[in-house]
């Protein structure tokens, strides 16, 4: 964890072995299994650190809504293949995949690389699961935040997607695909590089903030 997590290196002593004890939950929780691909040890930790990260602060949190993790070793397509340059690189699973995730080993990998790159697939893909458990994947997580926030957050939504799409912002364009992208690419940003994003976009920084309970 000291050498490949970040997060965690940042955590003073008792937070750490909280950490320790979460990712381990995580694992006994959740099922890992690899599509043409080994599972080794670094793969199921990188995939428990994406999960532990943005709910660190709620030490109660379950991801009720995930039953398993499919590691695909490369990106993939939406008919799963990965012939070629495909483009997904993890997913959250609808239907009679509801209660799965699918990630890219490389792309999993590459998150925790490049700290600095403000991307990081893991992460991305387990907001959009704590985006979802309200019943709706709409980019307005309910369950992080109270009612009154709710429009202050569409509206900072609405006015970073327009900077965004003039490219008055080093926010990853992704973020316009929709609301739901836009939490999923800008909590990447806040996990990633939150010195960053809080000195070019301090509202958006204290929002997020205040949404993955960190304290001043």
């Amino acid at each position: 964890l000291a050498e490949k997590i970040p997060f965690y290196e940042k955590l003073n002593e008792a937070d750490k072995i909280q950490f320790e004890n979460r990712v381990q939950d995580f694992l006994e929780e959740v099922k890992i299994t690899g599509v043409n691909c080994e599972i080794e040890e670094l793969d199921k930790l990188l995939i428990a650190s994406s999960a532990v990260i943005p709910v660190f602060n709620f030490p109660t949190w379950k991801y009720y809504n995930l039953k398993e993790v499919l590691l695909y070793p490369k990106p993939f397509n939406h008919d799963f293949e990965m012939e070629g340059s495909q483009p997904i690189q993890g997913m959250v699973g609808n239907g009679f995949m509801g209660d799965k995730m699918i990630l890219s080993k490389t792309s999993l990998r590459q998150g925790f690389q490049a700290e600095k790159d403000k991307k990081n697939v893991g992460i991305h893909e387990f907001v959009h699961l704590i985006d979802s458990i309200d019943g709706s994947t709409d980019g307005i997580p309910k369950v992080l935040m109270s009612k009154q926030y709710a429009l202050p957050w569409i509206d900072l939504m609405y006015i970073k997607t327009k900077q965004m799409l003039n490219n008055e912002t080093d926010i990853n364009l992704y973020g316009t695909t929709n609301e739901q992208e836009f939490l999923a690419v800008v909590s990447e940003y806040f996990f990633e590089h939150p010195e960053q994003l809080e000195k070019k976009h301090p509202e958006l920084f204290e929002m997020l903030k205040y949404f993955f309970g960190e304290k001043s």
